[in-house]
């Protein structure tokens, strides 16, 4: 593919299909915008309207009237918002069946009477007639309502806020309207206006000016000097590089995450395979024993009081030929163990008798007392010696 390919698409590449702004309705079937007083639709509604028939507040309220009841609601609608929009559906709800009749009054009694607005009367026109609870736009409608003009658009009621709206010398100019029964009242939204929203563009008016610069606004069309262009378009370039700076390190630590959580995963199953239940439980035994071992007392030594080894001892004198003296022997010549011969090896104690020192006995001779005697002091003197 080459570069030319891969280079990414312009808005010339593209053809926009745009509504004109100023169109003919007819074509759409389903859903229109409101009619004006003046188009034909609008005028054959007025036309089929009984006007000689008055409809009283209670006769609207209960839904016994042979037409639709026709209520007006005026004002400018400057920046068409969700205040405005509430005020129609109020306007188009309070009796059963309405045909809700909007009047806007046009540029220069606004500007005179009320000051500049954001949208020109073309554009709130439109606004209004959009919203779908309402079914008839007027247009370069009067500030203050005179019965002629009540007579010539058959209206039966004026729906509006009850808050007092003085003009043209008068404390409020809805007043013969009530006094007459013809105005039904309706709430304004807290916290909305076209005010406080044009008070919100003020506020920031550096913020906005920087956005539509960055859409492509000149500093002419925004009405800022060249000093004020070239300061927020540096502004725009700074959060943008923050914008950016900030991403890139987002990127880079979800990066760091994914991979300690890879390198984790890759630990806990090497450990597993290292130290399983079996390896651990092998381990714990080892461990267990040794403490324990360590942990005991150390045993009584196995030889005897003097540290002489007594089974050596015995083991040793299995061999060895103990005779008994005369007294024990009952005058006979038998040895301890019943052995006849004893031979006397080497002792590490002083008194042992010599290596090659042995003493025959004959079981059938019977030496003389005298013998056996002699060979027990010899026996005693080579101990003490």
């Amino acid at each position: 593919m080459s570069e030319q390919d891969e280079s990414p698409p312009t808005s010339q590449m593209f053809e926009y299909k745009m509504l004109p702004l100023h169109m003919d309705f007819k074509e759409f079937k389903i859903c229109k915008p409101a009619p004006f007083s003046c188009d034909e639709e609008a005028i054959l509604e007025r036309e089929r309207c009984d006007y000689t028939q008055r409809i009283t507040y209670q006769m609207a309220r209960s839904g016994q009237t042979n037409r639709r009841v026709r209520v007006y609601a005026d004002g400018i609608y400057d920046l068409f918002h969700q205040g405005h929009a509430r005020q129609l559906m109020q306007a188009k709800n309070i009796f059963p069946n309405v045909y809700l009749i909007v009047g806007v009054c046009n540029d220069e009694l606004t500007h005179r009477m009320k000051g500049r607005t954001v949208m020109n009367g073309f554009e709130r026109y439109e606004g209004v007639r959009h919203c779908r609870y309402v079914d008839e736009i007027v247009q370069n409608a009067p500030w203050t309502l005179s019965d002629e003009f009540l007579d010539e658009n058959k209206i039966d009621f004026v729906a509006h806020d009850d808050i007092p709206y003085g003009a043209a010398g008068l404390d409020d100019i809805y007043a013969p309207l009530k006094a007459r029964g013809m105005f039904v009242a309706t709430e304004r939204t807290e916290g909305v206006s076209t005010s406080d929203i044009v008070a919100r563009i003020v506020k920031d008016y550096d913020l906005y000016v920087r956005r539509n610069l960055a859409r492509g606004y000149s500093a002419k069309d925004l009405n800022v000097s060249f000093l004020s262009e070239k300061k927020f378009r540096l502004q725009n370039k700074m959060d943008e590089l923050k914008s950016r700076g900030k991403r890139e390190l987002t990127k880079v630590k979800g990066d760091i995450i994914t991979k300690w959580e890879e390198k984790s995963r890759e630990f806990i199953d090497t450990f597993l395979l290292l130290f399983g239940r079996e390896r651990l439980n092998h381990l714990w035994n080892e461990s267990k024993g040794k403490l324990i071992q360590a942990l005991s007392p150390p045993g009584s030594p196995s030889g005897s009081i003097n540290g002489d080894d007594l089974d050596s001892d015995v083991n040793d004198s299995s061999d060895e030929y103990l005779e008994l003296p005369t007294e024990y022997s009952g005058g006979s010549s038998s040895s301890l163990n019943g052995r006849k011969k004893r031979s006397y090896q080497t002792r590490s104690a002083a008194g042992s008798l010599p290596d090659d020192y042995e003493v025959d006995v004959d079981d059938n001779d019977n030496d003389d007392d005298h013998n056996d005697v002699a060979l027990d002091k010899e026996f005693v003197e080579r101990r003490r010696n």
